[in-house]
């Protein structure tokens, strides 16, 4: 049976990946809608490759250039929030895949759930910030939430089945970033061209930046908590610097259950798009004579304070991991101009959460009102020097 997709978020990273995948399987996955931000030039190119009856750009002034493009197509362009949830609304489409950056993505999330729609979730901030209003919703509405980051999905392969009673904790691994191995004096001076140099993955600006900084693995500790319900505690982070066991699960029993493949994001894509079943993927197998060993290490806390913020975020709950989120999402769009130094990142965050008065159960209202207040924040800080 086809599955038919709605994918925001189709120009960045995991977007074209996911196409990658739809463009091998064109008998499996048909695409229903797209939406991107403001790349006309590659939304043109997609909508003539795939001939999605809807499209949504996040300015409408991208909007109207694109209807410029593609006027020869019979074709609905909208834009902004009121767009996004329009697709996410919209009765054709099996599959909502989420690869928006930012806490955009929540509403839009939210609204699939309502719409009955399959969840495949690439957007962290999403749980992060509002896991205790999307868990409940899709729970309610029986959506299964499947997620599409390596990590998440490596977990949720390895659970396959397992109750979450059965789990002792969770190996999150991570590969260290850009900057793994060096220490606070060396990383005074780094800018943003220094921290988007990742090995391993092709991941998107914000989220190499994020991988530099540690607090892309700190979100994906508040994540995880929310995806296969467990505390913080349980969830220890591994430095695995090859990025070939992409995360592991210990049991009650002391079994750790692993999964390893080379790294290559259109695995756990495909995956999300094609559960329960696995379908043949063109990319090298492991090679365990050649691997040999792997090298596991704790991560280094004291310089990459980016995690521990992120586990106080999360003990501490309610509204703290919405400032912990919105505070580096701003102070990442600022350090990407140039405007601030790598290790600015952690004061700007820590400052944000220590001025922040913590609200125990916030509406979706509440959330985006608190965002709004952390990046004023750390404009104000930033500003003032």
């Amino acid at each position: 049976m086809t599955k038919k997709l709605i994918i925001i978020g189709s120009t960045g990273s995991i977007g074209t990946q996911t196409l990658d995948v739809v463009r091998a399987y064109p008998d499996r996955f048909q695409v229903a809608a797209l939406a991107a931000g403001r790349n006309t030039v590659l939304m043109e190119a997609q909508i003539r490759e795939f001939r999605p009856g809807t499209v949504c750009m996040w300015s409408e002034e991208a909007a109207a250039d694109l209807r410029v493009r593609v006027a020869d197509l019979n074709i609905e362009i909208v834009s902004g929030m009121e767009g996004l949830l329009q697709l996410a609304s919209m009765d054709e489409g099996d599959i909502f895949l989420n690869s928006v950056v930012g806490m955009i993505g929540i509403r839009p999330t939210l609204a699939a759930i309502a719409a009955g729609k399959t969840i495949a979730l690439a957007n962290k901030e999403t749980l992060v910030t509002a896991g205790h209003l999307i868990m409940p919703a899709a729970a309610a509405a029986s959506v299964p939430i499947l997620p599409v980051d390596s990590e998440h999905s490596a977990i949720f392969q390895c659970l396959n089945g397992e109750p979450a009673n059965r789990i002792r904790r969770i190996l999150l691994t991570c590969s260290g970033g850009t900057f793994r191995g060096r220490k606070t004096d060396e990383l005074k001076g780094m800018h943003a061209a220094d921290a988007l140099k990742n090995p391993n993955w092709d991941m998107g600006a914000k989220v190499t930046i994020d991988s530099a900084s540690l607090v892309n693995k700190g979100l994906e500790v508040l994540e995880a908590k929310w995806l296969f319900n467990v505390d913080v505690d349980d969830i220890t982070v591994v430095v695995q610097p090859r990025s070939i066991v992409h995360s592991a699960v210990e049991f009650v029993d002391g079994t750790v259950m692993a999964q390893m493949a080379m790294p290559d994001m259109r695995l756990p894509i495909q995956y999300a798009l094609t559960y329960p079943d696995r379908l043949p993927l063109d990319i090298p197998p492991v090679d365990l004579f050649e691997l040999a060993s792997i090298e596991f290490m704790r991560p280094d806390t004291e310089t990459f304070r980016g995690l521990p913020l992120a586990y106080r975020a999360g003990h501490e709950g309610g509204s703290l991991p919405t400032v912990f989120n919105a505070a580096n999402e701003e102070a990442v769009a600022w350090f990407m101009k140039d405007r601030i130094e790598f290790l600015e990142l952690y004061r700007l965050i820590e400052a944000a959460m220590d001025a922040h008065t913590v609200c125990g159960d916030p509406s979706l209202e509440e959330i985006l009102e608190i965002e709004k207040w952390a990046r004023a924040f750390v404009r104000e800080k930033i500003k003032k020097g």
